[in-house]
């Protein structure tokens, strides 16, 4: 895939422009002048859904709304940044942010800083990772490539719930297998969205072909495995 065709599956094809105008009249400024003070803002504009989980406590789990910038020409490369918000209303918590590599990048991290990175591949496969915004096509064609990335997440809110976000940055995961998920997260997130997880976890196999991950929760200080708890880190084809 080239990177018109990347663009067009993240949606930051032209909407890039509509945004920077958003920004612009969102901070109250009818010149157009005043918009290129805004152009740090401007690719954040594409949105996806997925469950996020306190690494040092997997019985805490979050949905959390990710909104986007592909930062740089090299898409497969290079690093993808997020904002996380807790909702995808207006006055939605700012919780924390993700940054995001592919797995070419992740494997040349030494030991020490690995044990901060997630992996992506049960989040696709388990149908916790969604993109409402867009087709089926589009958010297959997304997942592909998510899946064979990894997030470094720190959630600067660590509870929602409170009037500010009080105490220090919480180092967030992805779950890893079917064992780890709280199923009244899912079901809540299903209910926002209209979802239906179970379906989408279905047709992921059939699009993939591989079996789904089943991966044990690591401790603090251990590094992410992708698809298996032993063995070469690497997807099994469906039977």
């Amino acid at each position: 895939m080239d990177r018109r065709e990347w663009l067009n599956v993240l949606g930051v094809g032209g909407a890039g422009i509509a945004a920077g105008g958003m920004c612009s009249a969102a901070d109250g400024h009818a010149d157009p002048k005043a918009s290129k003070y805004m152009a740090a803002m401007s690719g954040f504009q594409h949105h996806f859904c997925g469950i996020h989980v306190a690494k040092n406590n997997p019985k805490f789990q979050i949905i959390t709304q990710h909104y986007c910038l592909v930062h740089t020409e090299d898409l497969g490369g290079k690093v993808h940044q997020c904002l996380l918000f807790d909702s995808h209303e207006k006055d939605a918590k700012l919780l924390g942010v993700e940054y995001i590599v592919a797995d070419a990048m992740y494997q040349k991290l030494p030991a020490e800083e690995k044990k901060y990175w997630h992996p992506h591949p049960y989040e696709v496969m388990g149908g916790g990772l969604i993109a409402p915004g867009m087709d089926k096509k589009g958010e297959d064609e997304f997942m592909g490539v998510i899946m064979n990335t990894w997030g470094k997440t720190w959630h600067t809110w660590p509870d929602p719930k409170s009037e500010m976000p009080i105490g220090p940055p919480l180092l967030m995961w992805s779950l890893g297998a079917d064992s780890q998920v709280d199923p009244k997260i899912i079901a809540e997130r299903d209910r926002i969205y209209g979802s239906d997880t179970a379906k989408i976890r279905e047709e992921r196999a059939k699009t993939f072909g591989f079996e789904m991950p089943n991966v044990p929760f690591p401790k603090m200080d251990e590094p992410g495995r992708r698809w298996t708890a032993s063995g070469p880190d690497e997807p099994t084809k469906r039977k």
